[in-house]
């Protein structure tokens, strides 16, 4: 047995392969994906399509005919979650053997193969709990939480961030890093809080679920606060890296930025005030992922990316 093992494991990649770095996309793509094949799941009224787990029914694994859409819609996304999880898990295979030197990768690997078993039991409870809103919301929290971990994967899987980042590359200024964790963390509060909006909002999964006994106008108002902070910060960082060569990543990452939150909060406005037709809130949640994906990009490129510039002569 051992010697299998060794044969086995001698096969595996010794350095970051292309294979590598297009799992590392897939999982990000993927992540994206889920979260808006879980707002279709809501916004189609499919949350109960498949009434049991880890089962479609008592007597079938999978979804029937005669559950017509619903189910079909349902099962679909729980498919996509063991898609995923066969990612995750081909990704932590083929990094075994750079697991001590790429410790970075292996790790955000190994988290995202392991939160994914968690998320697919707390799906599991937002069903038995006939879709509680605040089970629904932590259900989508770890979805956007991975979305976040699988963007870190990308970064260092492409060499961009972290120890393996070119050697060349320059520090961001201190202004510039300690705006970018303003903006990371107001968009990281906005997609919380935006649970909430959701949560005491018209599209609740199914017509028997309860929603969160809040105050729709107040909770939106609340939401929208880091938003406004989000949206200051991103454009007050395309201020000041607009001189930054055309190509520079962390001025390309500010610019990502800005037109991610507002393509979101024109989306945002336009579904509140259009009583929040179900295909705004499917391009609504594409946006949550977008935007989660790019402010974690940006403040990932600010603060593990280069080193600080040394004054000659110190």
């Amino acid at each position: 047995m051992p010697n299998t093992v060794r044969n086995i494991t001698g096969k595996l990649p010794t350095a970051v392969t292309p294979a590598i770095r297009r799992l590392s996309i897939a999982s990000l793509l993927g992540q994206g994906v889920l979260i808006v094949s879980g707002g279709v799941v809501r916004v189609t009224g499919s949350g109960l399509g498949c009434p049991t787990w880890p089962k479609c029914t008592a007597e079938s694994l999978t979804n029937t005919p005669a559950m017509g859409i619903h189910g079909f819609i349902e099962f679909a996304n729980r498919t996509l979650t063991f898609a995923l999880a066969a990612v995750g898990l081909a990704l932590l295979v083929m990094l075994w053997n750079l697991r001590k030197e790429r410790k970075d990768l292996f790790w955000l690997a190994f988290g995202l193969l392991a939160s994914i078993p968690a998320q697919a039991v707390i799906g599991g409870i937002t069903v038995l709990t006939g879709l509680n809103p605040y089970v629904v919301s932590l259900h989508f929290l770890v979805s956007a939480a991975l979305v976040v971990v699988s963007m870190l994967l990308v970064n260092r899987a492409y060499g961009r961030t972290g120890s393996t980042s070119p050697a060349t590359a320059v520090r961001a200024r201190p202004l510039v890093r300690q705006l970018s964790v303003v903006a990371a963390v107001a968009s990281y509060l906005a997609v919380v809080l935006g649970t909430l909006v959701t949560g005491s909002g018209p599209h609740s999964g199914d017509s028997t679920s309860p929603r969160m006994e809040l105050d729709g106008y107040l909770t939106t108002r609340i939401h929208v606060v880091p938003v406004y902070v989000l949206v200051a910060t991103a454009v007050l960082l395309v201020i000041l890296l607009w001189r930054s060569p055309r190509g520079d990543m962390l001025r390309n990452a500010a610019f990502l930025l800005v037109v991610s939150v507002l393509f979101q909060g024109f989306i945002g406005y336009w579904q509140y005030f259009t009583g929040i037709p179900v295909i705004l809130v499917g391009v609504h949640m594409l946006g949550a992922s977008l935007t989660l994906a790019v402010a974690t990009n940006l403040i990932d490129v600010a603060l593990r990316r280069g080193k600080d510039v040394v004054a000659a002569g110190s």
